[in-house]
């Protein structure tokens, strides 16, 4: 831990997030580990995927 985290918590002691911001940071947090269990568990659309081919960087003769 380096200085300006130390200054970063002593800033946040004297003047806290408002509960609206407290909120929206943990929806958020909600929201990614939402989205990381259902890829995690029922996987990703095949439809989504960006297709493993790739066009040849030069031309063969």
């Amino acid at each position: 831990m380096n200085w300006i985290h130390l200054l970063h918590m002593a800033r946040w002691v004297r003047n806290p997030p408002s509960a609206a911001r407290v909120k929206l940071v943990l929806a958020v947090i909600a929201l990614c580990l939402g989205l990381y269990a259902v890829e995690r568990w029922i996987g990703w659309p095949e439809g989504l995927s960006v297709d493993g081919v790739r066009a040849p960087t030069q031309v063969m003769r």
